[in-house]
């Protein structure tokens, strides 16, 4: 980027000075709309993944045993984390008011991330493509029959591949695998060794870099495009993992339902979702806006490191800046989080729909892992503790945000929800290097 225009970019946009030094900010996005609306997505793919994945319940009860108690769905809890909120009261001087809910991804089925939603959906998705197209399969078939040995032989043929920080490529080489495909995993130098080793113990092929996740998925997209019979699977644009992570906000809704939450004018919903190139936090961003309106107030967290849907959302640049632009160095212990360069096609669908963004230092994350663990017992890894700051940010920083949006009366009657986004496959020796960060 050249100098004249950084220059320019930061005069427009006095915050990039402070996200420059790596201070901690609450960015409002100005473009956000009641009625959120793209020409980029639609609820119909949404509609289309989730019958999908019912279709595949019979094959997922019996290729993952611990499937059968939720009848095949990849599906985690909402959950009060009181403790967690009193603890984070404490430690921060504020109050928040109104109820306060983990979201459990951390503990998804399979691969223990929200990656399982839309890493695990384009796998199954693929599967069902090529084997319809083959005669192997019927859609009024039972599904189940793609667990057989004729099935995996048949998919053997086949290769996918990924570029990835951890989680996502964690979810695609275990579904990958079970199926029969051969994997391959491109990861970016932030991607922790025990995912890479996991990944091999599972059968799939790891390709390392030293350099950040851009370099390892455009290296991915290159290889896999000289391969017919390969399959990419493109975190920075594709369209099935987004419509796998949307899936979640209809789920959500019937938990919702089911425990009498409301959400409405009178009770809003804040939701904060952890964000690295967007995928994952966008899709059920989408979901969310599309199912709750303007009565669901969505906030993304990223590392003070590696805020790029931040810098891409306040300019308007998306994926023509990076973090490097700004002189950051993308360096986080928040390795799903680390990431330089934030999605276009995410960004350009979330300018409407997303509230605004906030940041978080590496040192708070492991604060607020050190309190989840005091108060609840809750291991979250790194990443998903970005989520935890939410509402601090809001009743501090954000005070100006809720008297614009006429939400300081409605805060009592708020619900606040924080997605935990990974950490049930974290290592126990990992889990405990984690904690011993507290005193940094």
């Amino acid at each position: 980027m050249e100098n004249k225009l950084k220059d320019e970019l930061f005069q427009l946009y006095p915050q990039l000075q402070h996200i420059k030094m790596r201070e901690t900010v609450f960015w409002e996005n100005t473009k956000w709309m009641k009625k959120a609306s793209s020409t980029y997505f639609s609820m119909e793919e949404v509609e289309h993944a989730e019958e999908t994945l019912q279709r595949f319940s019979s094959y997922l009860k019996v290729a993952f045993p611990e499937l059968q108690e939720s009848n095949g769905y990849i599906e985690s809890s909402i959950q009060p984390i009181n403790g967690m909120k009193a603890a984070l009261e404490k430690q921060f001087h504020v109050s928040i008011p109104g109820q306060f809910l983990l979201k459990g991804d951390h503990a998804l089925p399979i691969s223990g991330s929200i990656k399982a939603r839309g890493g695990i959906y384009e796998v199954l998705k693929h599967a069902e493509r090529l084997a319809l197209a083959n005669g192997k399969l019927k859609v009024e078939d039972d599904y189940a029959v793609l667990a057989t040995d004729e099935l995996r032989m048949f998919f053997q043929q086949y290769t996918i591949a990924v570029g990835s920080t951890g989680n996502l490529g964690l979810s695609i080489g275990i579904m990958g695998k079970k199926m029969g495909f051969n994997v391959v995993v491109h990861m970016s130098s932030d991607a922790k060794q025990w995912k890479k080793a996991l990944l091999r113990e599972k059968g799939a092929t790891v390709i390392e870099y030293e350099a950040d996740y851009s370099v390892a998925v455009e290296q991915g997209r290159k290889e896999a495009a000289q391969n017919p019979m390969c399959h990419f699977i493109d975190d920075e644009n594709s369209k099935d993992l987004f419509a796998g992570y949307a899936v979640a906000a209809k789920r959500l809704q019937v938990q919702l339902e089911k425990t009498n939450i409301q959400v409405d004018a009178e009770h809003p919903l804040f939701v904060y979702l952890p964000c690295g190139v967007g995928g994952g936090p966008g899709g059920v961003a989408y979901g969310l806006r599309e199912i709750f309106g303007q009565h669901v107030y969505i906030f993304f967290a990223e590392p003070t490191a590696s805020p790029c849907m931040t810098i891409g959302l306040m300019t308007g640049l998306h994926d023509e800046i990076s973090v490097e632009d700004i002189g950051l160095d993308n360096k986080t212990e928040a390795d799903g989080l680390a990431v330089g360069r934030a999605s276009k096609f995410v960004g350009k669908v979330m300018e409407t729909y997303i509230s605004g963004c906030y940041t978080v230092q590496d040192e708070e994350l492991f604060t607020s892992l050190a309190l989840a663990m005091d108060s609840e017992g809750l291991f979250l890894e790194p990443s998903a503790h970005a989520g935890m700051f939410g509402p601090i940010h809001l009743m501090t920083n954000g005070r100006d945000f809720l008297k614009k949006h006429h939400l300081l009366d409605k805060m009592e009657q708020a619900t606040h929800l924080v997605w935990a986004t990974g950490g049930s496959m974290v290592p126990q020796e990992m889990r405990e290097r984690y904690i011993k960060q507290r005193v940094r």
